[in-house]
């Protein structure tokens, strides 16, 4: 595990409230001391009791696309609130999803091919996505005060999606996670993910395409008092910029949370929110996406990489659950169709 991570530990990368620094801590299962002093001097260490996992390495064959996942218990006994988790991808790996599974009891530790997104939209709501990275190297600390609570033996699902895209060589891709426990007595609310964006995505060939919608939150999720404290943007290769406002509504005074300069989309950067910024009731999120369509074939919305996104995560507390949030404007009249699951009786229609 150590010497997976050491290698990719040279990245600098502003992540949710903090500045991810890179330094090679001591491969223990956990430990109560800091990782060594990071690269950047205003990053906060990686302190308290550590639990790792790892996803794999496997040998992935030249032109292979695939999302596979895995089902591991952590070793913690005792119950624990996790206030920091570090990610380590290996090249080829696109991103990494890691869930907190209150469903499933059987491990599953050879990575298996799995359908993307289905524990986000898991109906029971016992399966909820905590943390998303497609950085190579993700070093996630949490507001003061805030905390994913974890059971004795945790079951941890973990959804990688990689891609080979060399025509000759076989890579060995991988991902290893580690989250840190902190002082129960100084935590007071649990974190969740929003995850929204439009599914009305159709490029044609050779050709600058920008989408602009506007997602109303529906009724039955009140965000007017919640703490958004950290935005990131998704696209896929042929992505050129995605940004996003917070509005009352969709003809209304809007505010910037996410415009970064410049947008990259196979590390893009989460932008903090200083203050964290809520979403008024019957209020939405403004998102526009731009892509340029190099290819000579029409790209439509999908998972894979030859498709394309228009999504925003979205870090929040004190949670409602974790949600993935659709938006379209093929069906639903002037202001669309918006739903968010799990929950929502219009989940069956959803894309992934």
């Amino acid at each position: 595990m150590r010497n997976l991570r050491c290698g990719f530990l040279a990245h600098s990368l502003v992540v949710l409230g903090i500045v991810a620094g890179a330094g090679c801590g001591k491969d223990v299962s956990h430990t109560t001391t800091p990782d060594s002093p990071p690269a950047v001097s205003d990053a906060p260490p990686l302190v308290g009791d550590r639990y790792g996992l790892t996803w794999g390495p496997i040998s992935v064959p030249p032109m292979t696309e695939s999302t596979q996942c895995i089902w591991l218990k952590l070793s913690n006994t005792t119950q624990i609130k996790v206030h920091q988790i570090h990610n380590v991808l290996t090249d080829g790996s696109h991103h990494l999803i890691v869930y907190k599974d209150d469903m499933d009891t059987t491990e599953q530790t050879t990575p298996m091919p799995c359908q993307p997104f289905t524990g986000a939209l898991n109906a029971s709501g016992m399966i909820s996505p905590i943390v998303i990275t497609q950085k190579k190297d993700d070093e996630i600390t949490l507001p003061d005060g805030v905390a994913y609570t974890f059971a004795p033996g945790q079951m941890i699902k973990l959804e990688l999606h990689y891609i080979n895209a060399s025509t000759t060589d076989t890579k060995m891709i991988g991902a290893t996670v580690d989250f840190y426990g902190a002082d129960p007595a100084t935590i007071h609310d649990e974190a969740a993910i929003l995850f929204t964006g439009t599914v009305d995505i159709s490029l044609p060939p050779n050709t600058m395409t920008t989408v602009h919608q506007f997602f109303t939150v529906p009724s039955y999720l009140d965000l007017s008092q919640a703490n958004i404290f950290a935005v990131t943007g998704h696209e896929h290769q042929l992505g050129l910029n995605a940004t996003a406002s917070v509005g009352a509504s969709k003809t209304g005074t809007l505010t910037p949370v996410y415009n970064p300069n410049p947008f990259v989309w196979s590390e893009p950067a989460t932008q903090v929110q200083t203050p964290a910024f809520s979403i008024p009731k019957g209020g939405g999120l403004d998102m526009t996406c731009t892509w340029f369509n190099s290819t000579a074939n029409t790209v439509t919305f999908g998972e894979k990489t030859t498709n394309e996104m228009c999504f925003f995560w979205m870090y929040y507390y004190p949670s409602q659950g974790s949600k993935v949030c659709f938006h379209t404007e093929q069906i639903g009249g002037a202001n669309g169709l918006n739903f968010c699951c799990p929950g929502d009786s219009l989940c069956s229609m959803a894309p992934m």
